[in-house]
């Protein structure tokens, strides 16, 4: 019988595959480590992208505070100018009720009164003076009510002093200033006829 010695193959066969084992681990770590490289790159690209978005972002939100901070000041100016256009407005409408006022307090005061003060709080009058008699206070609170600038003549106080050698009463009273309704408010609603149907 041939005896054959089979141990240097053996040998050979293991050192082949200790050699491929080798080769594949080198290969898989190759792999693994470029993968790696790859993906750690990639997602330190992703990362600093992200960044600068942010650092952009931010500086478009530090820009919009700016515009909002200037939008409010803006606002507020505009709130102050229309505060005074609104006042001046006022006064334009009104500057001629003191000149009505005063017309119509001379043309409304009967005979033996005579004012002594006049005082104007936004639409109320405050009217001081002295009269003959009673009576005519009163009249003068009548004609007061029927002008078209003046309402609501209400008597405060009467009473009775010496003024020299004379005996007069002192009067205080309050009327309230209005403006004259225009011709459009004066005229009465237009009543439509009835459809026919």
């Amino acid at each position: 019988m041939i005896r054959i010695n089979l141990l240097p193959h053996r040998e050979m066969r293991r050192r082949r595959q200790q050699q491929h084992f080798f080769v594949m681990l080198g290969v898989v770590l190759a792999i693994g480590a470029a993968t790696w490289f790859v993906i750690h790159t990639y997602l330190a690209d992703r990362l600093s992208e992200q960044n600068a978005r942010n650092a952009y972002l931010q500086e478009e939100i530090v820009k919009l505070d700016k515009q909002i901070e200037e939008i409010k000041k803006l606002k507020e100016q505009t709130a102050a100018l229309l505060a005074r256009k609104k006042v001046v407005e006022t006064l334009q409408a009104n500057r001629s009720e003191v000149v009505h006022l005063l017309d119509q307090l001379v043309r409304q005061l009967p005979d033996g009164v005579y004012l002594k003060a006049i005082k104007q709080t936004g639409n109320r009058v405050t009217i001081n003076g002295y009269t003959q008699s009673q009576a005519r206070v009163s009249t003068l609170m009548r004609n007061l009510e029927s002008s078209e600038y003046m309402e609501n003549a209400s008597l405060v106080e009467i009473r009775a002093v010496g003024v020299g050698a004379a005996r007069l009463n002192e009067f205080t009273m309050n009327v309230s200033l209005t403006r004259p309704k225009s011709d459009d408010e004066k005229k009465p609603p237009a009543v439509k006829p009835a459809a026919k149907g």
